[in-house]
């Protein structure tokens, strides 16, 4: 989420590079993400190939700082 958060949105292979996960540990994981409404994501076809890119929703926006804010409170 610290990705999608941060940047506009990211596409599947870069996000597979960056956590440097497999892809089916990632479509795992991101499969999650959808079904909380933390993501959305865009397909379309580039030469010929798929490309998936994701992005953050309010919601995870929103999820994703008390998360932040309450690993805060923690380190208080």
């Amino acid at each position: 989420m610290a990705v999608l958060v941060a940047n506009e949105y990211i596409d599947f292979n870069g996000l597979k590079d960056l956590l440097g996960v497999t892809d089916g540990n990632l479509a795992s994981h991101i499969k999650h993400l959808e079904k909380k409404k933390y993501v959305r994501f865009s397909k379309e076809f580039v030469d010929r190939k798929p490309k998936t890119r994701y992005f953050a929703t309010e919601e995870g926006r929103t999820a994703f700082e008390q998360h932040i804010k309450a690993i805060e409170q923690l380190l208080k």
